[in-house]
């Protein structure tokens, strides 16, 4: 069964598969880089009520697929 996030007035399911990655594809996620960004990246969405369904830090990108309240936009999530 599908689990639909709720708000007062509204019942939603709002996911999103994003993907960054460095310049020129640079092998730069690496070590305490790597630990580093997905630190930060679970505290902002613990922050935001974002859920993370799943998610990977490579050398040269970053993969998250994520569930969102219709309050965060994405650009804004992209900003933090």
């Amino acid at each position: 069964m599908v689990d639909y996030g709720r708000g007062a007035h509204t019942v939603f399911e709002i996911h999103l598969h994003l993907v960054w990655i460095t310049k020129y594809r640079r092998p730069a996620l690496s070590g305490e880089v790597a630990t580093r960004v997905r630190d930060l990246i679970r505290d902002i969405c613990a922050q935001q009520e974002v859920n993370i369904m799943k998610g990977h830090v490579a050398k040269d990108h970053v993969h998250l697929f994520v569930s969102i309240p219709p309050q965060v936009t994405i650009s804004r999530l992209l900003q933090w």
